[in-house]
């Protein structure tokens, strides 16, 4: 099958990370927990990916980088660590429901407020951040890039015009290993990442990078090793945020879809930009398909057709085809409302650097004769 749902899961990881994950699981062995040689081990490679992600991504000390199972439960433990009672929060239209969801639930249980950002050209403007800013404001959320179009917003223009006191959420569940994104360069408080994507490790894996201006509580309490003696949680980063056993197998394989990235990023930037600027343009030239997507470094193309639903299109992608796409809303509600797309969802072929021309090709060989229906 052809695979352009890369957006939801990388479909072919580095030969790398697939030793790494096929290595770590084979012998497993608990990091932190005991003083034998397989747990240092495991605890000196659960270092090493600390290290790196704080490399890769200049954050602010390996020590405030914190292992999660996904990009959602990196965003739970920063929105409810963070926010207070009376807090004020802007979050853009672009968001996906893993930053608006726990917003909303804030709002409804009376924690806090929140406002959206809404779209203007196609993406996120500060004066309309800038705009939205109350003297409560606690933090402003800006995703890296649309997991619908592959938009992304200019972050540090954003940063700008944000009051000293306001925190900086970026979800970087998208625009990580596909875009450079440098926390302290672009004033980024919070960046919460997904491994299985464009940092091309497995599924269950995710971090949490925050700066030192952040004060997170603990979403989950149990063991981890130290100070066990207390009752209470530990006092100290990472070890007050990540409560139970850490995935060993899956962070070896962020760990190396990091140092894969750290010499390739650049080439795997400009392969992905090409891959979608062919399509949009292979598009541009059907009477029935609507594309809402530029060319992007993501790897991102949506598109409608204009009688055809989109996850019929989808549907018949995959089942007449063999071709892997995603159709429907994409879980970003907002974003789709934004662009007038509710209604029906689009159809989302997402690319890797694994893909081949002759791949789209294909694609666009099957939207040509369904472009006649």
């Amino acid at each position: 099958m052809i695979y352009f749902d890369n957006a939801a899961t990388g479909g072919r990881k580095p030969d790398g990370v697939q030793t790494a994950f096929s290595s770590a699981i084979k012998v497993c062995a608990n990091p932190g927990r005991s003083g034998h040689k397989l747990s240092l081990a495991a605890a000196s490679l659960v270092q090493n990916c600390r290290y790196a992600l704080d490399g890769f991504f200049g954050g602010y000390g390996f020590d405030q980088v914190v292992f999660t199972k996904n990009c959602t439960e990196a965003l739970n433990i920063a929105l409810f660590g963070v926010l207070e009672k009376g807090d004020h929060v802007i979050a853009s239209c672009m968001e996906h429901n893993s930053v608006l969801r726990p917003l909303e639930y804030l709002q409804k249980t009376g924690v806090i407020t929140y406002d959206i950002c809404p779209l203007k050209d196609g993406t996120i403007h500060a004066a309309d951040i800038a705009s939205r800013i109350k003297p409560n404001t606690k933090l402003v959320a800006v995703t890296s890039a649309s997991n619908v179009t592959g938009a992304a917003p200019n972050l540090l223009s954003i940063k700008k015009v944000l009051p000293q006191n306001v925190l900086f959420l970026c979800d970087g569940a998208q625009g990580a290993g596909h875009l450079d994104i440098k926390m302290q360069g672009t004033g980024i408080d919070l960046l919460t990442i997904a491994g299985h994507k464009g940092m091309l490790g497995a599924q269950g894996s995710g971090a949490l990078l925050f700066s030192e201006r952040v004060s997170l509580r603990p979403l989950l309490f149990g063991g981890t090793g130290s100070m066990s003696m207390s009752l209470d949680m530990p006092d100290f980063y990472p070890d007050v945020l990540e409560a139970g056993t850490l995935s060993v197998p899956a962070i070896a394989s962020l760990l190396e879809g990091t140092r894969y990235l750290t010499t390739r990023q650049k080439q795997i930037e400009r392969t992905v930009f090409e891959f979608t600027e062919y399509l949009i343009r292979a598009l541009s030239y059907f009477r029935n398909f609507i594309c809402f997507s530029k060319p992007n470094p993501c790897g991102i193309v949506a598109f409608r057709h204009k009688k055809i639903p989109s996850d019929q299109l989808a549907d018949l992608l995959s089942s007449k085809y063999n071709i892997a796409v995603r159709g429907g809303l994409h879980c970003a509600p907002l974003m789709h409302e934004a662009l007038g797309t509710l209604d029906c969802g689009l159809v989302r072929a997402s690319f890797s650097h694994y893909n081949k021309i002759r791949e789209i090709d294909e694609l666009i060989v099957a939207l040509n004769e369904l472009d006649i229906l």
